[in-house]
């Protein structure tokens, strides 16, 4: 797909001013620059990355709530969704705090560089949270391309105890991880349809308890 026509899909989905349209034109400046060492998208995709990444990201910024606090993005990599919904946030003046957990230095270090030539106000850990023992308090969580969802639901029933909703983007095999997910868990959720591929979807955990 052309870009200005991914640019003007984007924009038909997400309302956001000029100067976010900008801010995104940079930041994926930076990326493409970026990726070139990093890896940090598949080739595959490097042309598209105001649908498959973008997009995809921030279709999330109209399921997020006034009343919530802290996000946390898990396994953020290049910064989708958390980042764009940073950017999202800042736009729609939507006051939610966001956190970026990565375990990979360099790419930790491409998110710092991103936020500080958009001059967002977000938080980047240097963390391989399957590995290391951490408590979270924070009340939403997000996971786009991280792990399997049975990991994903494990990780958050030992280290995430106060959370009110885990938003988590599911793609093909989603219904079949959802079936498997459900033998060994009873999961409260809501579930709504990618806008980028029919046959993805995002689900919106808020209570999941071990059977």
């Amino acid at each position: 797909m052309d870009r200005s026509i991914q640019i003007d899909t984007f924009c038909r989905f997400i309302q956001v001013s000029r100067e976010t349209i900008t801010s995104l034109k940079k930041y994926e400046d930076l990326l493409i620059k970026a990726n070139k060492s990093l890896n940090l998208v598949g080739n595959s995709t490097i042309n598209q990355i105001w649908s498959r990444h973008f997009l995809d990201s921030a279709q999330v910024i109209d399921f997020v709530d006034k009343n919530d606090k802290c996000l946390v993005d898990l396994g953020s990599g290049a910064g989708f969704p958390g980042l764009v919904l940073a950017i999202a946030c800042k736009d729609r003046k939507i006051p939610l705090k966001i956190k970026l957990i990565e375990k990979s230095s360099k790419k930790v270090k491409f998110l710092k560089n991103v936020i500080e030539e958009l001059d967002l106000k977000v938080e980047v850990f240097n963390q391989n949270i399957l590995e290391e023992e951490i408590k979270f308090v924070e009340d939403v969580f997000i996971a786009r391309a991280f792990k399997p969802l049975k990991k994903i639901l494990q990780l958050m029933h030992n280290n995430a105890e106060n959370y009110k909703k885990i938003f988590i983007f599911l793609g093909k095999t989603g219904k079949n991880e959802l079936l498997q997910a459900s033998k060994s868990w009873d999961i409260e959720y809501k579930q709504r349809v990618s806008v980028t591929s029919s046959d993805s979807m995002v689900i919106e955990i808020n209570r999941l308890k071990k059977k």
